[in-house]
């Protein structure tokens, strides 16, 4: 419906404005543009729906590929974590002289315990789970990046249509003014005003036009380019309506990558805590080797065990600042729970004022408007109004579209700001 309306409105803004009574005559003739338009710029290229566009960013972000290379890392650091420690070869020699000297020959093997290996391999399944979840809150944003920047895009193509349509009008007005001028009909000034009128949406339009290059390039950089290309979007079916309640939303926050990732950095600190109380059980170091005495011909074997005593060093300065990340990460994820509240709070409030904004102008604003500006242009033509009466009418059937361009790309920046923190069904969002 707000598609219609805007449609019907470029097309009334489209139509020949003004008709003049022909001089002593009687006759009236309809006064259309005779020199020519100014050739408005086009948005025409590629069609990219927003679908294709979050799809282009997913496959292609700088950002979004390197929190994917931090899980291969993570990996790679788990499967490292679960490796046994390599033994050390030992060869000692007592003595130069060869007939008197003696040379032994060991192998040394560290035997981890209290669970050491499996407590590593632990810290580091949990590193690999926080850089899924950072995979995860990244994917959200650049989601809700996109969405963001892909109507502002919009919002800007149409503004720039908006644009093209009032310079046509007020080329068409500065005609009709001048024709009636000479006919005597009307006040030069009224001309002039005429013109300062057409050079405003002229500005307007090189500010649309520059607006358009700028939001397209902003586009562009989340799919990774420099320069996006002649590319044309198009709005989604259906503007929305209705959000989902508040509270669904909410109770969805627990399951968003942001809580998940924050609950997840709570469980690395608790198994590196497992880790550093399993590193304050000593390590066992076996001793296998042969001995050779060269003075008396004779081989011995060499059997050793040894393992440090915990007399100064139980490792309890690690084990002290592990318990304090932990609590540190349990205060971190209170923290961001309020955060993400709060933020999903504004975002919902946002939401909702610019759809009662769009409500509101589509419903009593816009109509009033457009049928003031009708009124105004018949009674111009009629003789009744002042040329004045039809700008005043014209710039706020502008001011009112511009108002309503702006609410609707609110509504979807704040629909997208709650896609950061819930996942939001296409329903829920129309």
């Amino acid at each position: 419906m707000q598609t219609r309306l805007i449609m019907l409105g470029v097309a009334a803004l489209s139509m020949p404005l003004l008709a003049v009574a022909a001089q002593q005559s009687g006759q009236q003739t309809v006064l259309v543009a005779e020199r020519p338009h100014t050739s408005a710029p086009t948005t025409t290229g590629t069609i990219i729906t927003l679908d294709e566009a979050i799809r282009l960013a997913l496959a292609s972000n700088p950002t979004l590929r390197s929190a994917t290379q931090s899980v291969a890392i993570a990996d790679a650091t788990k499967s490292q974590a679960g490796l046994i420690v390599n033994p050390e070869l030992s060869v000692l020699r007592e003595g130069m002289d060869r007939a008197n000297r003696t040379q032994t020959v060991q192998i040394n093997q560290r035997l981890e315990l209290g669970g050491k290996r499996s407590a590593r391999v632990d810290v580091a399944e949990r590193e690999r789970q926080m850089a899924l979840q950072d995979v995860a809150v990244a994917q959200a944003q650049l989601r809700a990046d996109v969405t963001t920047a892909y109507f502002e895009a919009l919002i800007a193509q149409e503004r720039l249509e908006l644009a093209q349509a009032s310079v046509q009008v007020a080329e068409k007005a500065t005609l009709a003014a001048s024709k009636r001028v000479t006919a005597g009909r009307i006040s030069p000034i009224e001309e002039s005003r005429s013109k300062v009128a057409e050079a405003g949406v002229r500005l307007e339009l090189a500010q649309a036009l520059s607006e358009l290059s700028l939001a397209k390039q902003r586009l562009g950089a989340l799919w990774g380019r420099i320069d996006a290309g002649p590319l044309s979007l198009e709005r989604p079916a259906g503007d929305g309506t209705a959000l989902p309640p508040f509270d669904m939303l909410r109770q969805q926050l627990e399951a968003g990558p942001q809580l998940r990732r924050a609950r997840n950095q709570v469980e690395r600190e608790e198994a590196q805590v497992r880790l550093e109380r399993a590193q304050r059980v000593p390590d066992l170091t076996v001793t296998v080797g042969s001995q050779r005495d060269n003075q008396i011909g004779h081989n011995q074997a060499v059997v050793g065990v040894s393992f440090p005593l915990p007399l100064f060093n139980r490792n309890q300065g690690n084990m002290l600042a592990a318990l304090r990340r932990t609590d540190k990460a349990r205060s971190d994820l209170d923290a961001e729970r309020l955060r993400v509240s709060q933020a999903l709070s504004e975002a919902y409030q946002r939401a909702q004022l610019a759809q009662q904004e769009i409500a509101s102008i589509t419903t009593d604003i816009l109509p009033v408007a457009q049928t003031t500006y009708n009124a105004a242009v018949t009674g111009f033509e009629a003789g009744k109004f002042s040329f004045l009466d039809v700008l005043d009418a014209q710039r706020t059937l502008f001011q009112t579209r511009a108002q309503y361009l702006r609410a609707l790309s609110d509504r979807y920046r704040s629909v997208a700001d709650l896609g950061r923190y819930v996942q939001l069904r296409p329903d829920q969002s129309k």
